[in-house]
């Protein structure tokens, strides 16, 4: 389900070939799987996708940025290879991120990498935990509101049964991002759309809990300020408007850095990777 397609370049290619180790730490009783690239016992960074995504969603960016450092992805409870819960809140999501960061061999304190709604658990990794973290960066996350994963999870929520396919190639072709994005490059959308899905009986389903993320409310953020240093990489063509970022500011601290990505949607991983390697190399290299 990971072979790559013929039309990816020679650093996509190279990416997906560098070493990864794979592991499982248990949070409040429930096995939470990871990646990890880098030597271990160095500095480093853990990545956090968004809603119905997955750790494989950073598989051609994690190898570029583990230079001098480890990178650790974990698929959050009820998403990927990790186990379920029976309830999903971002503070627990918040321990899971935090106890990741050990387990998947970074020393000392890590810096998050969130997108969308794994920004929002980021972000509030920074208010409850900022003395732990050496800083988030944010990508295209709203913060304030829902994300359009969250509201799709609350609409999935209502069907009565996860949809199965009788194939990978079937379920690839229904492959959809959350928006919709027409610009994503077609050998990433390919990759992660084959790393999506899990073996069931009468064929092949996706890998999130579609029966209960999202089955209540979150808490709400307004009012909450971050407790450690704060990139936002706003997509120019996303879904935070830049009245809605001027609205956050207040949030980050006036010391945060806002990196504006061009052209990139929503979903920068899979439209404008390089744009987001290069953005987080030159953050992380200014706060090291």
């Amino acid at each position: 389900m990971s072979n790559v397609n013929e039309s990816a370049p020679k650093w996509f290619v190279d990416a997906l070939a560098a070493p990864v180790e794979t592991g499982r730490v248990t949070v409040d009783g429930t096995s939470i799987a990871y990646r990890a690239w880098g030597e271990p016992d160095q500095p480093g960074i853990v990545l956090v996708h968004g809603g119905m995504a997955h750790s494989r969603w950073w598989d051609h960016v994690a190898p570029q940025l583990a230079v001098g450092r480890r990178v650790v992805a974990l698929d959050l409870s009820g998403h990927g290879d990790s186990e379920h819960r029976e309830d999903y809140t971002l503070e627990q999501w918040v321990e899971e991120v935090l106890a990741v960061a050990p387990a998947g061999g970074i020393a000392g304190r890590p810096t998050l990498v969130g997108h969308s709604m794994g920004g929002i658990v980021s972000y509030t990794a920074s208010t409850l935990y900022g003395d732990r973290l050496d800083g988030v960066i944010i990508l295209d996350s709203p913060i304030r509101d829902l994300t359009p994963e969250e509201r799709e999870m609350r609409d999935q929520r209502k069907s009565s049964s996860p949809k199965v396919y009788p194939s990978v190639d079937a379920a690839v072709e229904r492959f959809r991002l959350v928006p919709p994005q027409d610009t994503a490059e077609p050998y990433v959308f390919d990759y992660i759309a084959r790393a999506s899905l899990k073996e069931v009986d009468g064929g092949y389903s996706w890998k999130f809990d579609a029966s209960r993320i999202g089955k209540g409310g979150r808490s709400s953020l307004d009012g909450t300020t971050a407790g450690c240093r704060i990139a936002y990489f706003r997509s120019e063509n996303g879904i935070v408007t830049p009245e809605l970022l001027d609205r956050m500011r207040p949030m980050f601290g006036p010391d945060a850095l806002v990196v504006e990505l061009p052209a990139a949607g929503h979903h920068p991983v899979f439209d404008q990777p390089i744009a987001v390697v290069t953005a987080a190399r030159i953050v992380l290299d200014a706060w090291s």
